[in-house]
């Protein structure tokens, strides 16, 4: 059905095309599918991307949804952002469901691959300082040029995050402890909100020899404070094992502030970076958190969903090296 689907809208999406080929799914991604295709036209065969989402999925609170994650991408596009460029944007008539077809961009998600290959070695040296740049256009993408957005202050992430692990009956004194803390040093609220990508993030890049060449996942995008994006970068987790290299497992947080400042960001607040920082592990903790009860319960019986749930407790490790340094 769905190979039928795109068959049909091959001529939309490349001149004089009439087939596709190569259909595969690829793996990754929680709660949107990636699918993987060829386009052949005029010009020769088009690698092309469609991210859809599964039927009978819903959609969590805080997603933007499909139709409006492709016109974010679009603007921050226009405004010097590396993306994929959006092809098509998936309507009713199209028999496919919800979602967009972008370009292919050739490159490497895999954060191991990213850290520890030699082909990525020029790539390392730059990456840190690339993501502040990359950043500091995102945050500079004109709020005209956006579809309407969900506002998310500090105190409101605080306060969702501390409402989901209630709702646990979870007993974990270090999460109590940064919820202390974070209480007492949230920013405030009347930051004027910018575009923030949410999930920027190794995983979530398309990298290169030569750095970042895309940006993906935009699903949870909203307006907040421009901090938000440096601070879930330095989250721990996304290090994937180079703890001495803050900034994503490649560099220090001096070259990410020096990037986005540089390339014509708001003045970076270590201590606001700092905030965001702690108040994306806890949110990840208090996720892994979450698994556990699930892989109890045999909905997810899955080694991954263990392994991932484990990982709570490199949480609380994190959460003390940001709030109490002389543990």
């Amino acid at each position: 059905m769905l190979e039928d689907g795109l068959g049909r809208l091959a001529p939309r999406l490349a001149p004089g095309a009439v087939r596709i080929s190569g259909l595969v799914r690829l793996s990754g991604g929680a709660s949107q599918e990636t699918w993987a295709f060829t386009v052949d036209g005029d010009s020769g065969a088009a690698a092309l991307i469609l991210r859809r989402a599964p039927g009978g999925f819903r959609q969590a609170d805080t997603a933007a949804g499909l139709e409006t994650e492709a016109a974010v991408i679009g603007a921050a596009g226009a405004a010097g952002v590396p993306v994929p460029p959006i092809l098509h944007v998936l309507e009713p008539r199209d028999g496919i469901g919800r979602g967009f077809v972008t370009a292919r961009v050739d490159g490497e998600t895999i954060a191991r691959k990213i850290l520890r290959d030699e082909a990525f070695a020029p790539a390392r040296r730059i990456l840190a300082r690339q993501c502040g740049e990359v950043l500091a256009a995102v945050a500079r993408v004109p709020a005209a040029a956006l579809p309407p957005l969900r506002t998310s202050t500090a105190r409101a992430q605080l306060a969702d995050v501390e409402r989901r692990y209630r709702q646990m009956n979870a007993a974990k004194p270090v999460f109590e402890l940064a919820f202390a803390w974070l209480a007492d040093r949230c920013p405030d609220d009347k930051v004027a909100p910018v575009l923030v990508h949410g999930d920027f993030r190794n995983g979530n890049l398309i990298i290169g020899p030569d750095g970042i060449r895309a940006v993906l996942d935009w699903e949870v995008t909203h307006l907040g404070d421009p901090m938000e994006d440096l601070g879930w970068l330095c989250v721990n987790s996304w290090r994937f094992g180079a703890l001495d290299k803050p900034a994503g497992g490649f560099g220090s947080r001096e070259e990410l502030f020096a990037g986005y400042e540089a390339a014509g960001g708001a003045s970076v607040d270590p201590e606001r970076v700092r905030f965001w920082e702690a108040l994306g592990s806890l949110r990840w903790g208090i996720s892994c958190t979450g698994m556990t009860a699930t892989f109890r319960a045999g909905v997810d019986t899955t080694v991954e969903r263990a392994m991932i749930a484990r990982r709570a407790s490199e949480t609380e490790i994190d959460l003390m090296s940001l709030i109490a340094p002389r543990w």
